[in-house]
Parts: C-alpha cells; sequence; structure tokens
C-alpha cells in the first residue's frame, strides 16, 4: 500500500484544494502507442499538456507496439501471452507507483505491449484507475464493431469466438485469437469491473453499448474529446470539400470515392492523411479519371488546420460506430460544419441541419445528395459553420475539459476511498 497516497490528501480535502484554484495532484498518464498513430495518440499529449498547464505533476507511463517490430521469431510466439499478462510491463510500472504514489492512474490504452496487467498493481496500492474508453477494443477485437463495411456486434450479441471464425483482427485467426483470449481472460478475471474507478466514455452512445454488455453504469462518466490550442474561426467559407484522417476502409474511404463518382458536377475534394487504403484510394481515383481529387498526404498540425479552415465542409463517410474524431471537433472549432455519417456517436455530435449534414452510412448515393445540397446553399452551410464553432466555445475546449476532468478524478478518489469498493479490491485479489 502506498501510505503517502493515503496520508497525504482525502476527497474533502482535495475539493477545498481545487476550490482555492491550488492544483498539486500527482497523475499517472498510462498510453500504448499504436505503429499508426490515431486519435488517441492525439488526445494523450493533449491531455498531458492540459494538466500541467494546471500545475499537476505527471508522470506518463508510455510504450509503443514499435516495440515489437524488431522483436524475432521466437519472441513473437511470446507475444500473445505478453498481451494478456505482461509480467515485464508489471514490475516496471509498479516500481513506478512506489517511486511516485501518485494520487490517480488515468489509463488511455494498455494494448498490446502495456497489457491490462498493470491494474492490479493499482488494485494493491489502493490507488484509483481512470480509463478513457477511446473505442470498443474491450468488447471487440477489431476495435471497431465493423466487419466486411458493415457494423457488426456479434462478439456481444453472441460470443468472441466469433471473432476469431471471421478473423476479425488483421484477418487472421491467430492474431484475433489472441486478443480474444486476452479480453475472456480478464473478463474472467474481472480486471476492469473491479480495478477500474470510473470510466470516461466519449460520448453517451458509447456509453450504452458497454453498460449494455454488462459493464457497471454507475462508474460512467461522458467526456469528450478536445482541441487545444483554439485554432480561432476562419474568416471566410472554402473553396473544397475535405476528408482528414487515417484512410482505411472503415473511415469510409470507399463510399466516398464512390459518392463523388455520382456526382454531376466536379466538385473539389482535398484528401488529408496516409494509412493502409491510400494506395488503393489513388488508384481507384485514376480509375474512375476523377482529376477533381487531390492527395495531400500526411500534414503538420498546422498545415492540417489551414486545410480545415480552407474547406467548404469536412467529410466523415466512416462505416464504423467511431469513438469521438478528432477532425470533427477540429472542424467545430474552425467552424467548419461536417458532412457524417448517421451512425453511432458521429450522429450525437453533429447535430442534422445545425452543425452539418447526416447521411446513410455505407450509401454513397445518399452522400453524394448531401454533398450536393451543401454546395449550393453556402448561406446555410456558411450559417452551420457559426453554429459549430458556438458547439466548440460551450463543450469542447480545453477549458470546459479540465473541469470535467477534475469532476472526475474527485468522484475517483472519493470512490476509491469507499468501504464498499476496498472490499471488491480485496476480492479481485484474492
Amino acid at each position: 500500500m502506498c501510505l503517502a497516497w493515503l496520508t497525504r490528501v482525502t476527497p474533502s480535502a482535495l475539493k477545498r484544494t481545487l476550490t482555492k484554484g491550488k492544483t498539486d495532484m500527482r497523475i499517472v498518464l498510462v498510453h500504448n502507442t499504436y505503429r499508426l498513430a490515431g486519435g488517441e495518440d492525439v488526445v494523450f499529449p493533449s491531455e498531458k499538456r492540459l494538466l500541467e498547464r494546471a500545475g499537476h505533476t505527471v508522470i506518463p507511463y508510455v510504450r509503443s507496439n514499435t516495440e515489437l517490430n524488431d522483436t524475432s521469431l521466437v519472441d513473437r510466439v511470446g507475444i500473445a501471452s505478453r498481451m494478456i499478462w505482461s509480467q515485464q510491463a508489471r514490475q516496471s510500472f509498479a516500481a513506478v507507483l512506489d517511486a511516485e504514489c501518485p494520487d490517480i492512474v488515468h489509463v488511455h490504452n494498455t494494448f498490446m505491449v502495456i497489457s491490462p496487467s498493470i491494474y492490479s498493481a493499482c488494485s494493491e496500492r489502493g490507488i484509483p484507475v481512470v480509463q478513457t474508453l477511446h473505442n470498443f477494443r474491450l468488447l471487440c477485437p477489431a476495435t471497431s464493431f465493423s466487419r466486411d463495411g458493415i457494423v457488426c456486434e456479434e462478439c456481444v450479441d453472441k460470443s468472441l469466438f466469433r471473432s476469431i471464425l471471421h478473423s476479425c483482427y488483421r484477418n487472421s485467426r491467430a492474431a484475433t485469437g489472441a486478443v480474444a483470449l486476452m479480453l475472456a481472460t480478464h473478463r474472467a478475471l474481472g480486471t476492469w469491473q473491479a480495478s477500474v474507478t470510473r470510466y470516461i466514455a466519449l460520448t453517451a452512445f458509447a456509453k450504452k453499448k458497454f453498460v449494455a454488455a454488462g459493464f457497471p453504469s454507475e462508474k460512467f462518466v461522458v467526456k469528450p474529446n478536445f482541441a487545444d490550442p483554439d485554432p480561432g474561426e476562419r474568416l471566410a467559407t472554402g473553396e473544397y470539400a475535405l476528408f482528414i484522417g487515417r484512410i482505411d476502409k472503415t473511415k469510409g474511404t470507399r463510399v466516398l470515392l464512390d459518392a463523388w463518382k455520382g456526382l454531376p458536377v466536379n466538385y473539389p475534394l482535398h484528401v488529408v492523411g496516409d494509412g493502409p487504403d491510400r494506395q488503393w484510394m489513388e488508384a481507384r481515383s485514376r480509375e474512375l479519371q476523377l482529376s477533381e481529387v487531390t492527395f495531400r498526404g500526411r500534414l503538420s498540425h498546422a498545415e492540417a488546420v489551414e486545410a480545415v479552415k480552407s474547406a467548404r465542409f469536412t467529410i466523415v463517410p466512416s462505416t464504423w460506430y467511431e469513438g469521438f474524431p478528432m477532425c470533427i471537433v477540429e472542424s467545430f472549432a474552425c467552424g467548419t460544419p461536417v458532412l457524417c455519417s448517421r451512425l453511432g456517436g458521429m450522429s450525437e455530435i453533429v447535430d442534422d441541419q445545425l452543425t452539418g449534414l447526416h447521411f446513410n452510412p455505407s450509401d454513397p448515393q445518399d452522400l453524394a445528395k448531401k454533398v450536393q445540397w451543401a454546395w449550393n446553399h453556402p448561406l446555410e452551410l456558411a450559417r452551420m459553420g457559426r453554429v459549430a464553432r458556438r458547439k466548440y466555445e460551450t463543450d469542447y475546449t480545453a477549458e470546459k475539459n479540465y473541469s470535467l476532468l477534475m469532476e472526475i478524478y474527485e468522484q475517483a478518489i472519493a470512490a476509491c476511498a469507499s468501504p464498499s469498493l476496498a472490499v471488491t479490491r480485496a476480492r479481485h485479489l484474492a
């Protein structure tokens, strides 16, 4: 047990300290980065900077899946077991906890180098854990609730075995089996239910999905992503449609090109980003003779912001539920309206006819119809952009997010000190 955590601060003392504007929490932020950076890899450093600016001591514990790039064939055989339980990660993480005695641990991702082994180290020391659920990994080995371009929830409705049958993770039954075994093992152990004090769902839709799958509703708080620094509102309507993000079929890139093929007018489309589908998308664009489609590749953050400001609207044609696409909140911050699939949390974030437009998921004809309408109604589109900017100022600024995050931390610390939770942890450890 970390005695310094027990003696340094109590929930009531913490609340008084925060009220006076003094911030002296010690926070361990945990994140396992991916080989190809995604939205989580943007949110993690943003929250780190946010907390440090407020005066907190932030101790990052970061590993990367690139560590697996140079592993030998023999080592690769052991990756599956370490994905389930990495003793090395647990020992190094326990050493961090003992050295730093944090007030709270905030986990963003543990897949796949860190593994869920670190949660028990927190439980042993009585340290509260907050877990941000950026995607549906704890319910679906592929994270996306998507298969062959359509929504699939068989892993929840039936069993995790369905993912192995369909080779949902990396098109490999062996790789999918390893992820499914990790999930099944820690469900059986009750790792997440016992060790996580508060879950952060990015949307009410995501919370509903996790609760329906058996996660405790009382532990959930909805907190969206945010854009920081504030890019400022654009001054004029742009001259092209924009897709920005990872170029992958789950992002609806194929639907996007099919929609552009069906447009009666050659509206300009800029594609910003990179990913596994980029080569196919460029080849398909040439095949369809879509000369108005421009591929700009990966841009710096400043260049990406300018691309958003110079766009007439942003398109998010994803065919899966998404978590909380950063391209949406960044578009709102710039005052750029968004056209998105009427699917999952996206239709919750974008208000149809207010901050953008909805179209039927995986429906290029409906997307083409909405693109044509948006292009030919500049005044209405400009109004949507202004409403989107107001939405950012109300809900998605760093200041608003910090306030929500502090409330969640307070709740977690108070809950962790409760006798009932102590009993739950003791049973879990036994």
